[in-house]
This record gives structure tokens, C-alpha cells and sequence, in this order.
């Protein structure tokens, strides 16, 4: 049971900075806009969200901090891609590794000393149950603000007129446009949007799931966080998931370690990575699937005429 509970509640925590950055990606996404520079965003969220704290700040400050500075990166993108309509694979690309550089630079006095991780939640009577009170009630309260980000998307998205305008200019910003909706600021919002939740994901890295600051700490999870939006077909349900299937291989690979499983530690670190290339193979092999909920107009520039 003590396996059990510690491979649950590691999956879930593993997969938290995750749904943050592909839900943030799918808002963006949903809009027409493709942003390639999700991992840069990340981490330039954990340098300023773990510089915060090291400059004294409350933990809830630093966390804003580092949204904000996902966010703010996340606006150089909208001005190269949606302003000047720079190819926005290459903006993105460009994005990831300003990122990297950037967090770096302010990264390069923190050492390698720890902070106080952020703490995790403490529910009178429930976080004391057996069995169920590690479960379910012991998390950090970012693990909850995670699940309760994926209710307010998916209602977003499906179940309100804002939610409806976005999907539509993703679909078609020629008709949104000719219908009077104002499509390059309403990407804008998409991409900040995006920003921020990309930067929320990297400030838990480094001050929840791993309070330690490491140059490229994200590891290429940005990256699996584009890739887990197209494996879920742009609905936030499989994001969800797939989020947690990542999570689940993580810790799998983590645990398989502490056993002493007789298998390189190479191919464990690899697993993770692995089962989701599989996954998208398999997925991408239905066609049909793939196009019900892609965006028309994704990656493809757009001015206002006149």
C-alpha cells in the first residue's frame, strides 16, 4: 500500500508542471497560433519563481513572478509572430532558446543549495484519513489549482461565447474578422494567456516539485507538453491523461531505480520519453481523429485587411 500511495501521489505531482504548460498551449493553439517556445517559457518562470524566493519574497509572490515572467516572454513571441508575422516555427524556436539562455544568466548565482519547498496542503480531518488522507489531501495547493485550471478550460472552451469566438478564429480569422471580432487581440490574450501558464509550470519546478535551481531544469518537458496537446487531439480531458501517463512513466522509471530493477538507468530515464513517442505514433495514426478537432488555421499568418 506504502508503494502504492507513493507511486499515486508522485505520478500526480509529476504531471502537475505539465498540464499547466499544455493547457496554456492548447488556449494558444485553439486560437490558430502556434508556439513552439513553451520550454523557454518554463524556464524562464522557474528562474524568476526561485530567484523570488531567494531574494525573500513569500512563495505565493514568487510564483506570480515567475507566471508573470512566462507571460511577459510569451509577449516577445506575440509581437515577432502576430505583429510583424514572422514564420512562427521560427519565433518559437527562437523562443525555447532565448528562454534557456535568459534563465541561465539570472540562474547563474544561485548555486546548487536548496530552498523550502512549497508546502503541502493541510485539510483539517481529511488530510488525516487513512489510506485516502495521503491520496487525495495532502498535495500542494498547486496540485489543486492544476485540476481546477483544466475544469475552467474545458468550460471555457465549450460551454461559453468567449470560448466559442477563440475556437472560431482558430478555425477561420478571415470570417471572425468579417464578423467584426478583433482576431489579432484576441490571439494576443491566447498567447499571454499561454505564456502564463507556461510560466506557472516552470515556477512549480523549482519551488515545489524540485525546489533547487539546475541550468535546463525543465528537461525537455516543454517540449512533451506540445507534444501531449497534439496526443490529445486539442481536448483538455486527454491532455489531462496523457499528463498523468507521463507522470505515472516518471515515477515508474524513478521507483524502478530504488528497486535495483537490472536495466540500465539510461533506458529508465529514457522511458518516459519513450511512451509518448509511442502514444503519438499510435495516435497520429488515425487521421480522422486528428482533424475532427485540429485548428484550420494553426501556424498560418494573419493581417486584417485594410
Amino acid at each position: 500500500m506504502e508503494l502504492f500511495i507513493a507511486i499515486f501521489t508522485g505520478t500526480i505531482i509529476a504531471a502537475t508542471p505539465l498540464i499547466f504548460a499544455a493547457l496554456g498551449e492548447l488556449v494558444v493553439e485553439k486560437s490558430g497560433v502556434l508556439n513552439l517556445g513553451i520550454e523557454g517559457m518554463m524556464l524562464m518562470g522557474a528562474a524568476v519563481a526561485f530567484w523570488a524566493v531567494t531574494a525573500g519574497y513569500s512563495m505565493p509572490v514568487a510564483i506570480l513572478a515567475g507566471a508573470l515572467a512566462g507571460a511577459a516572454t510569451s509577449l516577445l513571441f506575440g509581437v515577432l509572430a502576430l505583429t510583424f508575422l514572422t514564420n512562427q516555427y521560427a519565433a518559437g524556436l527562437a523562443l525555447a532558446i532565448f528562454g534557456s539562455g535568459v534563465s541561465a544568466f539570472i540562474g547563474r548565482g544561485f548555486g546548487s543549495e536548496p530552498i523550502k519547498a512549497l508546502p503541502g496542503a493541510n485539510i483539517p480531518v481529511l488530510s488525516d484519513l487513512p489510506v485516502l488522507g495521503p491520496l487525495l489531501f495532502r498535495f500542494d495547493p498547486l496540485v489543486y489549482v492544476a485540476l481546477l485550471m483544466f475544469t475552467a478550460i474545458s468550460w471555457f472552451l465549450y460551454r461559453t461565447k468567449a470560448g466559442l469566438i477563440l475556437r472560431t478564429v482558430g478555425e477561420s480569422p478571415q470570417t471572425s474578422h468579417a464578423i467584426g471580432y478583433p482576431v489579432i487581440r484576441i490571439r494576443y490574450m491566447a498567447v499571454l494567456f499561454g505564456g502564463l501558464m507556461a510560466g506557472l509550470a516552470g515556477a512549480y519546478l523549482s519551488v515545489a516539485y524540485t525546489p533547487l535551481w539546475v541550468e535546463n531544469m525543465t528537461a525537455g518537458k516543454g517540449w512533451i507538453a506540445l507534444a501531449l496537446v497534439v496526443f490529445a487531439t486539442w481536448r483538455p480531458l486527454r491532455i489531462l491523461l496523457g499528463a498523468w501517463l507521463f507522470g505515472g512513466m516518471t515515477i515508474l522509471q524513478l521507483q524502478g531505480q530504488a528497486l535495483g530493477l537490472r536495466v540500465p538507468s539510461e533506458v529508465l530515464s529514457a522511458l518516459p520519453y519513450l511512451a509518448t513517442i509511442v502514444v503519438l505514433v499510435v495516435i497520429s495514426r488515425n487521421r480522422q481523429m486528428l482533424a475532427l478537432h485540429f485548428p484550420a488555421s494553426l501556424a498560418k499568418p494573419f493581417r486584417p485587411a485594410g
